[in-house]
């Protein structure tokens, strides 16, 4: 059956690839980006071209969420089956010279940039009694590398509020679920490093190892067997047509580095503190 999808942050990456992947499997969707008339133009084509609607959106800026549900709304009849949490931003280096205008605008996309789309569409989502939310995080949600705390610390944020939702929204016919990717070769990865050189410089030796790790991932992302990130866009349309009531709560796609043990090893321990607090009817998603 086909489903009115949106998605996020589809001018790269995941996105553009989820976009394309679903629109060929015969669903509507609706992708969003900044710039559609401008620094996207061209993309922007590309997607038009291949039959994906497009709706101007930034997920930093209420005014400009709020605008886009609305216009999605008007043309769907206030109709979405699927909505696809994927704008994304990424800084890579020592943690001490991430500035805080660097550590702000990650959490203000990552984070709080779900929040803004969560508080735009689930009125609607709530009106119509179903819908399923997916939210992409990232391993880095389960598990910490160097060099990468900071953008690891929004990860573990979006995991602990898509965990709530699914809870909140269980009972209200929404299902919520996390895609856990590892790392692929998306623009995320082409992103700025830490701002404060000087800050870095200080670290001598151990800022070398973050100079070398990023490139062992440029070569691990860029060689002949690097990962591919239409992984995600199948896990994405494998979770779109997947029943409601029989989906996961997370997902990880790609190598975990012992995320997946992590989320099995957890699972058990939520689940009793919530059966223990006397919330375990939270805990099934309720069907029509």
């Amino acid at each position: 059956m086909s489903k009115i999808v949106l998605i996020t942050g589809t001018s790269s990456g995941f996105g553009k690839d989820t976009a394309l992947t679903l629109k060929a499997a015969g669903h509507r969707v609706f992708g969003t980006m900044r710039g559609i008339n401008g620094k996207h133009a061209e993309v922007a084509r590309e997607l038009q071209a291949k039959g994906i609607e497009l709706i101007e959106l930034d997920v930093t800026d209420d005014a400009s969420v709020d605008a886009a549900f609305k216009s999605l709304f008007e043309r769907t009849d206030g109709k979405l089956d699927v909505l696809v949490n994927n704008a994304g931003r990424m800084v890579q280096g020592v943690s001490e010279a991430v500035t805080t205008e660097q550590t702000r605008q990650m959490f203000d996309v990552n984070v709080l940039g779900i929040q803004r789309v969560l508080r735009a569409a689930l009125p609607q989502l709530r009106k119509n009694g179903s819908g399923l939310v997916i939210n992409i995080g990232s391993i880095l949600g389960r598990v910490t590398i160097p060099f990468l705390g900071l953008y690891g610390a929004t990860k573990f944020a979006v995991e602990a509020m898509t965990e709530s939702y699914r809870y909140e929204l269980s009972q209200l016919g929404i299902d919520v679920v996390l895609v856990q990717p590892s790392a692929y070769p998306t623009s995320l990865y082409e992103e700025i490093g830490a701002s404060d050189v000087s800050r870095e410089h200080e670290y001598g030796a151990v800022a070398d190892v973050s100079k070398a790790f990023n490139t062992y991932i440029s070569g691990l992302l860029s060689g002949p067997d690097a990962p591919n990130s239409h992984d995600v866009a199948e896990e994405i349309a494998r979770l779109t047509v997947t029943p409601a009531g029989q989906r996961p709560a997370r997902v990880v796609v790609g190598n975990g580095f012992g995320a997946d043990a992590v989320n099995t090893a957890v699972a058990p321990i939520q689940s009793g503190m919530i059966n223990a607090i006397g919330m375990a009817a939270l805990e099934t998603l309720k069907v029509a």
